[in-house]
């Protein structure tokens, strides 16, 4: 019975093939051919949000916000550098966690805790697009939304008394906006200090996890747990304000240094100077300046025929670093012909001052301080000078000092209480720092020129540009704060080969100083005036000693 129905399969088999081919055949060739619709092709302007929505499930952010960009060269550089990435970012880890480790080794009978795998995947994260946020302060801040669908491979190995208990993290996958910011830019490699690193929104973060082969997010409730305490505390440390500050170049190296108090200077008198002229006198007179000061040295009156001058001449001058400044005081002798005969000099550092107390010294004039010379032993008279260093309010913490007043912070900005502003000497400090789009009829050679009580100070000046960058800093030492003031910039054009149209006026701004006196600090832009696109940044401060 079973050969039997195995021949007849074969004869059906070997039958059944020709017999399809041909009739097969006959149906291709005698059957009538349908007419094919052509498809219906739409602009995309016209669908509704569902059809959208089926063509596009995830629409990119550079095309929902123009203001991101799409950084695909980003997304390649990464993808290229990931498995280079991936080992450094795993070493960083490693390290980073073996001191918590050691925290808890000998608690709870933990004998160890070690990772026993660690790799970020294969799979880079994604930018979907950044933004870069346009400031007047000396930063570049940049807005980024990362995705990232991990594959890693994470497994951490518990020695619990006689027990291994292993954590293997699976499946992560991170969506975050963070706001990375550069600063302060400074003229040393890689141009910025330090990178401050922040969230714009709580972070979504899931993932699996596997204790010893079981998956615990799987336990009702554990899921959800798990989520909100990871927002939570990913909110607490890093949501905007809150940031994580990172390092980058040495602060010594960068830090450009700032104002922090006055140095009140009494030149009294000399004592036994040098006789330079020919009947046996001298015209003597002091200059005064702090080492790392680019400022003028001060200059006291000059004493004509005295060799024993009494000057009581007072001046003030701005400190940066009392730890480290110098003062230097140089005697002169003033000649009407030729250059000025150097009577001697003596330096006081700043460290040996205590805040507020004022210090006299008398001091022998020396020919220099090059040290490793045989000492010239000809006695050059004495100096007596008066010094005090009182630092600014907001600084005097700093040094010990007394605090006077109160001050309160409101949105990241100092704001002065009352009477503060109602007396206190102090510094006006103004940054000119750049124009843009200033230009002349004839010429683009800009200078800008400060007007303040009647001083006049300028800047140098950018040939041929309508940009130009200054950056120059002015300062005014006021017995008062200068809340009912104003300034005055103008910025002109010069061009030196011709008389004729020599000098033309580009624009001015007039600058109330009565909100930089309240909140100690401001930093804007301003359009100029009678200019057609012409805009000015500028900075300025002020500090009540």
């Amino acid at each position: 019975m079973g050969l039997l129905s195995s021949c007849f399969g074969i004869i059906g088999f070997t039958l059944g093939i020709p017999i399809g081919i041909l009739v097969g055949f006959f149906l291709f060739v005698y059957s009538e051919t349908k007419h094919v619709k052509d498809p219906v092709v739409r602009p995309i302007s016209e669908l509704g949000p569902h059809a959208l929505e089926e063509l596009l499930p995830e629409i990119p952010l550079w095309v929902k916000t123009p203001e991101f960009e799409r950084i695909d060269w980003l997304n390649k550089f990464l993808s290229d550098m990931w498995p280079y990435l991936d080992t450094a970012i795993c070493k960083i880890i490693r390290s980073m966690a073996q001191p918590i480790f050691a925290e808890y080794i000998g608690k709870y009978q933990i004998k160890a805790i070690e990772f026993d795998k660690l790799s970020l995947g294969t799979l880079p994260p994604t930018i979907c697009g950044m933004k870069v946020v346009e400031t007047n302060e000396k930063e570049l801040v940049m807005e980024q939304v990362i995705k990232w669908a991990g594959n890693p491979n994470i497994v951490l190995s518990l020695y619990v008394s006689s027990l291994k208990i292993t954590v293997q993290l699976v499946d992560l996958q991170i969506f975050a906006a963070p706001r990375i910011t550069l600063r302060p830019l400074v003229p040393t490699f890689p141009c910025f200090a330090n990178i401050v690193v922040s969230l714009l929104e709580k972070p979504h973060v899931d993932f699996g996890m596997r204790v010893s082969g079981g998956d615990i997010m799987s336990i009702p409730g554990i899921y959800r747990f798990v989520q909100d305490t990871i927002k939570k505390q990913v909110a607490n440390l890093y949501l905007w304000p809150r940031t994580l500050e990172i390092p980058i170049l040495d602060e010594s190296m960068v830090v450009m240094k700032k104002p922090v108090g006055i140095l009140h200077v009494n030149v009294v008198r000399a004592q036994k100077l040098l006789k330079m002229d020919l009947l046996g006198t001298s015209d003597p007179y002091v200059k005064l300046s702090l080492t790392g000061d680019k400022l003028p040295a001060k200059k006291t009156t000059v004493k004509r025929k005295n060799l024993n001058p009494v000057w009581n001449e007072k001046f003030k001058i701005v400190v940066k670093d009392p730890q480290s400044q110098v003062l230097q005081l140089q005697v002169y002798d003033w000649d009407k012909v030729g250059a000025h005969d150097k009577l001697g000099m003596q330096l006081v550092p700043l460290k040996v001052l205590k805040p507020y107390e004022n210090k006299e010294f008398t001091l022998d004039l020396l020919k220099d301080t090059n040290l490793n010379e045989t000492p010239n032993k000809k006695p050059r008279g004495k100096i007596v000078v008066d010094l005090t260093f009182v630092p600014f309010k907001e600084d005097s913490s700093k040094f010990g000092g007394p605090s006077e007043g109160y001050s309160r912070k409101e949105s990241g900005i100092d704001v002065v209480s009352d009477d503060e502003v109602q007396e206190g000497a102090g510094l006006l400090s103004i940054v000119i720092i750049e124009a843009e789009e200033v230009e002349g009829e004839h010429h683009n050679n800009p200078f800008a020129v400060l007007t303040f009580r009647g001083e006049k100070k300028r800047t140098k000046m950018m040939k041929k540009t309508r940009h130009p960058r200054w950056n120059e800093e002015f300062q005014f030492m006021l017995e008062e704060p200068p809340q009912h003031e104003k300034i005055h910039i103008e910025v002109l054009s010069r061009r030196k080969n011709l008389s004729f149209l020599s000098k033309e006026r580009l624009g001015h701004v007039e600058i109330n100083l009565r909100d930089v006196v309240h909140n100690g600090r401001i930093n804007d832009k301003y359009n100029l005036i009678n200019s057609k696109n012409g805009v000015m940044h500028v900075e300025i401060r002020w500090k009540v000693v």
